[in-house]
């Protein structure tokens, strides 16, 4: 079988770390992995091709590949345009359209970058969470929202702006089944967060969370508060296993997360619907400071591209190389910025990508 990647590098930093991600995959053709590429434009680079962030022919493309590896999006000198036109939107957009509404965000402390993280080593070291975040619905989705005049209240009349937070229990259903599931394969122990003692619809989400649970009797949930799991990630974070949250506590509480493991560009995630068609990408952003200069850290879009091989394709074995790849750079290799440490060759996007090639290559 030959699948079928769909490229889209995107904005900023986006291109150079896909392009290191393609190579470690191609690199894996010579041992019988089938693969093709295709690439398009998306976000800000679409704009200025196009007139819009995700263009009709992206979204065709992505919807005919069997995965999507994905860049970054970002361009801050659009955004003055109306926000349906702005780079951002484009990956809203696609998640909604492909229906992903299951995004993994692992936060792993490699032992080798313990002393990279602003937390104390001895606090962080060891680290394995995995953050299961609704990803298509919340208040990021919900309507009505705008900006209106004031209906009511001591500033009546005046102009307001307002959103929607809603889940339907069917939302909150899937989202859990997930959790659950990926929970089993781990340490059996969930932790749904919420804003349950304040907002109506977190308490909704506890109650179906609960419900679920008594189809896994042997996973051990438990819930806690959105401000206070943000605490406790920072007081004993290996107190956790798997996190399930909505999307605007997932989206607030994964970056969090990948703070304590060094460096925002080791981390990965996936973004997956119902069939486990994905769209795999780095967390950290477009970063158009460094864009174009060679400085990025690809690992974060090669562990993505793994991610990739475990969760659609189901390629195990192709997917622990390249993690083996990666740690084996870490071990011995050079290091980019976001992660040197003195007595470390210190390197480029591209020198890493040639570092893990040749640990691809060793094994």
């Amino acid at each position: 079988m030959t699948y079928k990647i769909a490229v889209l590098p995107g904005d900023g930093i986006g291109p150079e770390i896909t392009a290191q991600a393609v190579r470690m995959l191609e690199a894996l053709r010579s041992d019988g992995l089938n693969i093709e590429f295709e690439q398009a434009l998306i976000g800000g680079a679409a704009y200025r091709a196009h007139g819009e962030p995700l263009p009709e022919s992206t979204l065709a493309l992505a919807k005919a590949s069997d995965a999507v590896l994905f860049g970054s999006v970002g361009d801050f000198s659009l955004d003055t345009l109306p926000r349906h036109l702005r780079p951002e939107q484009a990956i809203l957009g696609i998640r909604k359209a492909l229906n992903l509404f299951a995004n993994f965000r692992p936060a792993v402390v490699y032992p080798e970058l313990a002393d990279a993280s602003s937390m104390r080593p001895e606090v962080v070291a060891g680290m394995d969470i995995l953050i299961v975040r609704e990803l298509t619905g919340d208040i990021y989705f919900g309507q009505p929202r705008g900006v209106r005049e004031c209906p009511d209240g001591p500033f009546k009349g005046q102009r307001e702006g307002f959103d929607t937070m809603r889940y339907a229990e069917g939302e909150v259903r899937r989202i859990a089944h997930v959790a659950f599931q990926a929970a089993q394969k781990r340490g059996k122990k969930l932790c749904s967060v919420d804003k349950a003692n304040v907002l109506e619809t977190t308490q909704f989400w506890r109650d179906v969370v609960t419900d679920v649970a008594k189809e896994y009797p042997d996973v051990a949930l438990s819930h806690m508060y959105v401000d206070n799991c943000a605490m406790q990630l920072l007081k004993d974070p290996k107190q956790f296993d798997v996190i399930v949250t909505g999307n605007l506590f997932g989206d607030i509480l994964s970056d969090e997360a990948s703070m304590l493991t060094g460096s925002i560009g080791m981390l990965p995630s996936a973004s997956l619907n119902e069939s486990n068609f994905g769209l795999y990408e780095p967390i950290h952003g477009s970063a158009p400071d460094i864009a174009g200069k060679d400085l990025a850290n690809p690992m974060a879009t090669v562990l993505s591209a793994a991610m990739m091989l475990r969760y659609t394709f189901g390629l195990e074995e192709y997917a622990a190389r390249i993690e083996r790849a990666v740690q084996a750079v870490l071990a011995n290799g050079p290091r980019t910025g976001d992660i040197w440490r003195e007595g470390k060759e210190r390197t480029g996007t591209s020198g890493m990508g040639d570092a893990l090639l040749k640990a691809l290559a060793a094994q």
